[in-house]
Formats: structure tokens, sequence, C-alpha cells
């Protein structure tokens, strides 16, 4: 597999778009930390000023060398759309703002306002989705414990995602570290933090998750999502 750096491909696509790139930022873990090889993703946002078939013309050939060194390709907004979807999407919108880096371009912050009251209603959303699709899961793979282990595995950066818009709605800076997110949100919300220690410490790359049959620590990880569930439907 090819290796691109993130500042190799900024330079390509910012060389390729020329005055049409607004901006290109990197965001999530890799921008903010750690960033674990292997099960972090490089995300890229790329603000344009229009779309259309140049756009995807003067970008195939770098999104597919991008995309061949195992990274997902950016997401793509132009100006306009960035500027009138932070009510649409104030989590994402948050989440960037706080951890990333600017590869190419201006910044593209100035006038961003999210509102309070867009990212409870979105967080409720989110949760409530999540608590939904988890128990379908875990009723389907509740005694197939390597299927189940997936779902969980696939689950814990949403679930980080959710406790720092906790943290944020109640007022309190979400930690950057995920062990220290977890301490504080559970201080919060009202669970025990070491429910999550063994998701975690796959999550940082030290031991593989690896469930047992009616394993206790998969109904851990459903009630640290019921529980926050709760906690937000609680809150104004």
């Amino acid at each position: 597999m090819a290796k691109i750096s993130v500042e190799e491909f900024a330079r390509e696509v910012s060389g390729a778009l020329g005055p049409r790139l607004v901006a290109l930022l990197l965001y999530g873990s890799a921008a903010r930390g750690p960033y674990v090889a292997g099960r972090s993703d490089m995300n890229t946002l790329l603000v344009c000023d229009r779309i259309d078939d140049g756009l995807f013309t003067a970008l195939e050939s770098l999104v597919r060398a991008w995309t061949r060194a195992g990274h997902p390709p950016p997401l793509i907004l132009t100006e306009q759309e960035w500027n009138d979807s932070a009510d649409a999407f104030p989590i994402e919108y948050e989440e960037m703002r706080e951890a990333h880096r600017l590869l190419a371009g201006r910044d593209p912050w100035a006038g961003i306002v999210v509102r309070r009251e867009d990212v409870r209603r979105q967080l409720e959303y989110e949760l409530l989705s999540k608590l939904v699709r988890l128990r379908q899961a875990y009723t389907a793979f509740w005694s197939d414990p390597r299927r189940l282990t997936a779902v969980v595995r696939s689950s814990v950066s949403g679930l980080l995602t959710m406790l720092r818009s906790v943290l944020r709605l109640s007022g309190v800076t979400p930690p950057a570290h995920p062990e220290a997110l977890v301490r504080d949100a559970a201080a919060r919300i009202g669970f025990a933090p070491d429910a999550l220690d063994d998701v975690l410490a796959d999550l940082r790359g030290e031991r593989r998750l690896a469930l047992g049959k009616h394993d206790p620590r998969a109904a851990a990880f459903l009630g640290v999502v019921a529980g926050t569930t709760e906690f937000v439907n609680r809150l104004t």
C-alpha cells in the first residue's frame, strides 16, 4: 500500500484546485490525538467554491491514491453549504472546531455559530439511535461473541464523540485523551468509568478486545450508552 502524508495530499489538492479551494482541514483523532495507526482515520474536510464535473476530474486521481493508502476520502462542502450547515451538523462542527489543523486555504470558522439547543437536539437523536441499533445487534449476536465484539469495537469512537458533546453541553471542556474524557463524563453522567477500560485499551492498540459469550463487559458498554441517553434526555 503506497504511503502518502497528509501534507503531501494537501499540497496536491491545493495545486489541483488552485483558487477553487477555500479550505482543507484535518480533523478527528489525527488532529486531537492520540492517533492509533490501523484504528484511527485520517479525516479531512474540503471546502470549495462549487461542486461540478471539473472538481471531480481534478480530484479523482489524488483521492484514489489517498484512499489506496488507507485513508477515507475527504468530505466535500461548498463554501455556501459550510456557512449554512452549523444547525444541521452542530456536533460535527463543534468536534471539528475543537480539534483541527488547517492544511490549505484560509480559516473557514469566521462567522460560524453553533447553538447549544441544536447540539442538544442532535445529541439526543444520535444517542437514542445508537442505543436502539445496539439493542438490535445485541439481540442478534448475544451468543456470538465474535460478532458482538465487532459491534462494540465499531461503536466506541462514536460513543466518545457523544461523551465530548455531553461535557460541552455541561459547560466543561472535554479532555483530549479518552481515559480522561471517560473519567470526567462518568462523574457527570453517573456511570462507572472502569466499564470502558477494556474498550479503551483496545482503542489504544494495547490489547485487542475479545468478548466472551454473555460477557458482562458487553452489558456494561450498553449500560453506558443507555445511561448517557437518559442523562441527555433530562438536560435543558
